[in-house]
């Protein structure tokens, strides 16, 4: 799938200096939003980006993205779930 935007020349020429791969660092800050909106899982954002688990880890790491810890008490509520659909 190939995406394409418009950006004014001005910018676009800055961008291409300073940057050692535009298009690269495009397609990686918009699956990087795609997973911090939840649109995406880690799995498919690694194999987008053609990433190991440690690398995909690493990446979001860089991009300041944490995940959610559950609560205690979410965690609770899955493992009684869980204990419900084992026993029957």
């Amino acid at each position: 799938m190939s995406i394409s935007f418009d950006l004014p020349a001005s910018v676009e020429d800055q961008l291409r200096r300073e940057l050692a791969d535009l298009d690269v660092v495009a397609k990686e800050a918009v699956l990087v939003e795609l997973y911090r909106q939840g649109r995406i899982t880690h799995h498919q954002l690694g194999l987008s980006l053609g990433l190991e688990r440690h690398e995909t880890d690493g990446l979001l790491k860089r991009h300041k993205v944490v995940e959610d810890l559950p609560r205690a008490e979410e965690l609770a509520d899955e493992i009684a779930t869980l204990r419900r659909l084992i026993d029957g």
